[in-house]
C-alpha cells in the first residue's frame, strides 16, 4: 500500500471517530428539551414545516421526508423561497422545525415576525441556545459539536451528521408514540420493495383453478406423483367427494415411501399423507405465509377458503419472482 492509500484510509478513520464522538455526547442531551419537541410535534395538528439553508437545508430536507414517511406529516420549506411568497404555505395548525448551526441564518430569521404572528410553535436545531434564533423558539435542541470532521474544521460534517441524528431521533419518538407500524409505513411506500413485502397478499401471487394440484382421496401415490410432476410445486393436495381438503402429499413423502418400499402403484394416497397440513388464505400478506414457511420448513403451500376448499396454490419461488424474498 502506497502512502497516499494508507492517508487515504487514515483520513477516513479520522473522519468516522470524531462523528461517532459528536453521536455519542448528543445521547446527554436528550431531556426535558427533546421531550418537549416530541409533545409539541405530536400535538400538532397540521404539518410540521421543516426549515434551513445551504447543508441545513439538504439534512432539512431528508429530515421532513423521514418525518412524513413515519406518519408525521411534514415537508421542507426553502428559507430563501419563503420570503418571496412560499411562507403562505405555512399554516396556524402547523409547527415549523428551524434548522441553524449558527441559529444567525438570515433568511430564517426574517421569517420569524410572520412566524410569530401565526402564533406557530418554532422548534430550533442549533447550536447555540443563546442565538437569535434560540431566544425566539419554543424549544431549542442542542446540535452543537466540539469539532467538524474537515480537517480545516470549516465544512459541515460533523455538525450535519449530528443534526440528522436529531432528526432520526425525532421521527422514531413520535413514531413509537403515535403507534404506527408496518403496514402504515407500507401504506406510504407502495411503489418500493418494501411496499411489495407488506402489501402483497397470497392471493395476488397464487395459482387458482386447473393449475392447483389437486388429487381425489382414493387416488394411487403414483396418480399423486404424476400430478405433482404436472404442477410442478413439489406437492399436492388429496380432497373428498366434497372437494373439501384432506392433506398434502409431498416429494418428501415419496423420499419416505420409497425407502420403506411401499408399493406405489396399489397403495392409496389418502393412508401416506400428511393430515393436518399447514395452509394459507388468500387475505394473508404473503410475507406472513413466508415466515410460516420458514417456521416449518415448508416450500410450498395450499390455499384455502372459509370452508377449507382449496383455491390456491405457491412455491417459495413465486414469492422470491415477486419480490417478497
Amino acid at each position: 500500500m502506497t502512502s497516499q492509500q494508507s492517508s487515504f484510509i487514515e483520513s477516513a478513520r479520522r473522519v468516522v471517530a470524531i462523528e461517532q464522538a459528536a453521536i455519542a455526547a448528543l445521547c446527554e442531551r436528550f431531556d426535558g428539551r427533546f421531550v418537549k419537541a416530541c409533545e409539541i410535534l405530536k400535538d400538532c395538528q397540521g404539518k410540521v414545516v421543516v426549515c434551513g439553508m445551504g447543508k441545513s437545508g439538504h439534512v432539512g430536507n431528508k429530515i421532513a421526508a423521514t418525518l412524513a414517511s413515519t406518519g408525521t406529516p411534514a415537508f421542507f420549506m426553502h428559507p430563501g423561497e419563503a420570503n418571496h411568497g412560499d411562507l403562505g404555505m405555512l399554516g396556524a395548525n402547523d409547527v415549523l422545525l428551524a434548522i441553524s448551526n449558527s441559529g444567525e441564518t438570515g433568511e430564517l430569521l426574517n421569517l420569524l415576525p410572520v412566524v410569530k404572528r401565526l402564533n406557530v410553535p418554532v422548534i430550533a436545531m442549533t447550536n447555540r441556545a443563546d442565538s437569535t434564533l434560540g431566544k425566539h423558539a419554543d424549544v431549542v435542541l442542542d446540535i452543537g459539536v466540539e469539532q467538524e470532521a474537515c480537517s480545516l474544521g470549516l465544512a459541515p460534517t460533523t455538525s450535519t451528521t449530528v443534526t440528522l441524528v436529531m432528526g432520526d431521533a425525532l421521527a422514531v419518538a413520535l413514531l413509537d408514540a403515535n403507534g404506527f407500524t408496518s403496514d402504515d409505513f407500507a401504506l406510504s411506500h407502495p411503489g418500493g420493495s418494501l411496499g411489495r413485502k407488506l402489501l402483497l397478499t397470497v392471493a395476488d401471487i397464487m395459482l387458482t383453478g386447473d393449475e392447483i394440484p389437486l388429487v381425489p382421496e382414493q387416488a394411487t401415490v403414483s396418480e399423486a406423483l404424476l400430478e405433482i410432476s404436472r404442477k410442478g410445486l413439489g406437492l399436492t393436495g388429496i380432497t373428498d367427494t366434497q372437494r373439501n381438503l384432506l392433506g398434502v402429499f409431498t416429494d418428501g413423502d415419496l423420499r419416505r415411501l420409497l425407502d420403506a418400499r411401499v408399493d406405489i402403484h396399489t397403495t392409496r394416497v389418502e393412508e401416506v399423507m400428511t393430515r393436518g397440513c399447514k395452509t394459507s388464505r388468500g387475505e394473508d400478506l404473503a410475507v406472513e405465509a413466508l415466515n410460516l414457511m420458514e417456521q416449518y420448513k415448508i416450500s410450498a403451500l395450499l390455499v384455502v377458503d372459509e370452508n377449507n376448499q382449496p383455491v390456491g396454490a405457491f412455491n417459495m419461488h413465486m414469492l422470491l419472482k415477486a419480490g417478497v424474498l
